[in-house]
């Protein structure tokens, strides 16, 4: 209870300490730091069409922290998520025109299928890398991330660029009956549902089963997972695998969802995103869940702080960004024994000198 009590007190400690923060860096440009506090909280909460956004936004969330998080069970730092959205968005773009599909539930699988392969061949190659030549997978799966981002605006303004499309290069849209639609008529799609059921899956993957446990003995202890001749390269690559497809599946169901083609708009950052979620949900897929939704009621409540306060857009970023390094910081003050750092930092109490009595 005590540990499950720890777990849940530092993240969110620093999320408090973020807020704070944040608010004392909006007073020195002349703005309340409650009236920032509580437009966020509407924004993000304050109504059922503020909720709508926030669910929105909380999908692609969900997914790309799961491409994080899953590898990083495995003992990797993936941080090139990004790469694995925008290749799994124009792979899903991609596919109705290179093969013909059906117009219904089973199309719409396979595009979301075709953004999960691609992403988890994308994230796949940062482990390859690692495993086999030697290079370390945080600058690889980020240099791969901008290598993907260019080749989608190559292909999305070139070879697939759809010919009606002038200010705005785009590909084709999606037919109809393979977009992802609205939950009971709402603006919350069905992408919110997928995140939820491959955090909740996940979870149990990695708790109930004996690869999921295998995968947490190569990432806790790889000398152990090689004594016991555990296969540890198979196992990164499987991790990497399911979390890069967790991230296209993020990328397709954007496209599928929400903006019906391939566009610059899918590139929204939502894969480094994804990095500070999992990082606060201290990697545990069931966790991502409600730390998702708190982001994305963030991100949905910047356009309310740009509209009543005149603050930017991107204030939000900056909040994410102290969020982040607060959560860094607290790692390390889990590490800290602090029962035995207070009791060596007590003054002792002056014991009287013994004086021996002479005979």
């Amino acid at each position: 209870m005590r540990n499950a009590l720890k777990e849940i007190a530092l993240p969110a400690f620093a999320i408090a300490a973020a807020l704070l923060v944040f608010g004392v860096l909006v007073w020195f440009a002349g703005v309340s730091p409650v009236d920032v506090w509580v437009t966020l909280f509407k924004g993000a909460f304050g109504d059922w069409f503020s909720w709508q956004n926030t669910l929105q936004r909380a999908a692609p969330l969900m997914l790309t922290a799961l491409c994080v998080a899953i590898p990083a069970r495995a003992g990797l730092v993936i941080i090139g998520g990004e790469g694995a959205v925008v290749l799994g968005g124009l792979a899903c773009a991609a596919l109705p025109y290179a093969i013909p599909l059906p117009g219904n539930i089973v199309g719409t699988v396979a595009i979301c299928f075709a953004g999960a392969v691609v992403g988890a061949l994308w994230i796949m190659l940062a482990g390859w890398l690692r495993q086999y030549r030697g290079i370390n997978e945080t600058i690889s799966s980020l240099l791969l991330a901008y290598i993907a981002i260019g080749i989608f605006k190559h292909l999305v303004e070139g070879a697939l660029r759809d010919p009606a499309s002038l200010n705005k290069p785009s590909t084709r849209s999606l037919p109809d009956g393979l977009g992802i639609g609205g939950i009971a008529g709402s603006d919350v799609h069905w992408g919110l549902v997928i995140g939820i059921v491959a955090c909740v899956g996940l979870g149990l993957w990695l708790r109930a089963t004996a690869s999921g446990f295998s995968i947490r003995v190569v990432g806790g202890n790889p000398r152990t997972a090689q004594l016991v001749g555990l296969p540890a390269t198979q196992l990164i690559l499987a991790a990497c695998g399911v979390g890069g497809a967790c991230a296209g599946v993020a990328g397709a169901v954007e496209v599928a969802a929400v903006h019906t083609n391939a566009n610059a708009s899918i590139i929204a950052g939502y894969g480094y995103a994804g990095i500070l979620v999992s990082f606060i949900a201290r990697h545990n897929p069931i966790a991502i869940i409600p730390v998702a939704i708190l982001f994305g009621g963030f991100g949905a409540a910047g356009s309310l702080l740009q509209r009543r306060l005149g603050l930017p857009d991107a204030s939000v970023l900056v909040l994410q960004g102290i969020a982040f390094v607060l959560i860094l910081a607290s790692e390390g003050l889990r590490m800290i024994d602090w029962k035995t750092l207070l009791k060596n930092r007590m003054p002792r109490a002056v014991q009287p000198k013994l004086v021996k009595e002479s005979t």
